[in-house]
């Protein structure tokens, strides 16, 4: 329904002027607020303009695969409200890679402001996920702001493999290749999953530095359930986000930020609903905040008092920019 509105135009216009203390050059790209809408809402490339409008700095669009696709049976999303969380099953439901692409291709032709990321996955029943990989790579390059490999969906099987040191290692040199190849050669980030032990983190922090990619987005849905969930529907299978998400993503966050010795721009995302969370995410060494749960909880103006609530705690602490409070408690 949400997506059907903001397709019809029926949302606020929302957006005003952001504080320039928010301002931050990411990959050479001018971010107007740090604050963002992760992947998973604008699945299809349909209304990532009106979320602009709404007050998000940049829009993170997909997951997109190379086919279409159903995604896992219904129901397979379950609200968590005693806990401001959500669990989800969806496994990559989308229209497919021709379409999007050319939603992307649009928006690119008109040269519209606006920072619109493109969020890659494989088709559950491929056979060589290499190649869907490339593929999207290869459609995308030239239209997509930034490009986002997504291997930490706990809802496609198999997928969450592909974080291991060889295979993310084949993965990632495979898709830098196919992006160097256009002629707009975005930045290409990777999208690591919250459940990850030791020798996980240093494997993927040694491949991240080691290939040369972009960044590290921190972190998709959790499989684990932490104690205290109240809600009935924590039975369910699918991945959590929210507020229980919060804790867990934030360390993983300030782990990879050591082990990657702050040379990789990292996106934090898992739990934030207010300018507190964003800012605790950033002092951990996000250069930029993602989310989307909370829009469920909180509605549309999110992204707005998330942004003004995060001004002042700045103003606060007598930073200028967001930029100089990046990684701050490791200083």
């Amino acid at each position: 329904m949400a997506i059907h509105a903001l397709k019809l135009g029926l949302s606020q216009h929302l957006s005003k002027s952001i504080n320039p203390a928010l301002k931050i050059k990411v990959w050479g790209l001018d971010f107007p607020t740090p604050i963002g809408i992760a992947a998973g809402f604008d699945k299809n490339a349909d209304v990532f303009e009106a979320l602009l409008n709404l007050g998000f700095g940049f829009v993170e669009t997909g997951t997109v695969t190379p086919l279409a696709q159903r995604g896992n049976d219904k129901p397979r999303v379950f609200r968590l409200p005693e806990d401001k969380s959500i669990i989800n099953r969806l496994g990559f439901n989308n229209r497919g890679l021709d379409p999007y692409t050319q939603k992307l291709k649009k928006w690119a032709e008109l040269n519209a402001p606006g920072i619109i990321g493109a969020n890659i996955g494989k088709n559950k029943l491929s056979k060589d996920h290499i190649s869907d990989f490339v593929k999207c790579v290869s459609n995308l390059s030239n239209f997509a702001s930034y490009l986002v490999i997504n291997v930490s969906s706990p809802n496609t099987p198999g997928l969450r493999d592909l974080q291991t040191r060889n295979d993310l290692k084949a993965l990632l040199i495979a898709v830098i290749e196919a992006r160097n190849t256009s002629s707009n050669s975005p930045p290409l980030l990777v999208k690591i999953a919250p459940d990850l032990f030791g020798k996980d983190k240093q494997d993927i922090a040694d491949v991240a530095l080691e290939t040369n990619i972009d960044g590290i987005i921190i972190s998709n849905t959790t499989i684990g359930r932490p104690a205290g969930l109240k809600s009935s529907n924590k039975i369910e299978k699918g991945g959590l986000s929210g507020e229980q998400l919060f804790e867990s993503s934030t360390q993983l966050l300030r782990d990879m930020y050591k082990l990657t010795e702050g040379k990789l721009a990292l996106v934090g995302v898992g739990g934030v609903s207010n300018g507190a969370q964003a800012y605790a995410k950033i002092k951990a060494g996000a250069s930029l905040v993602q989310l989307y749960t909370a829009m469920i909880y909180k509605g549309p103006g999110i992204a707005l008092t998330v942004s003004e609530e995060l001004a002042t705690l700045l103003r606060d602490d007598g930073y200028s920019n967001i930029s100089d409070a990046v990684g701050a408690d490791h200083r």
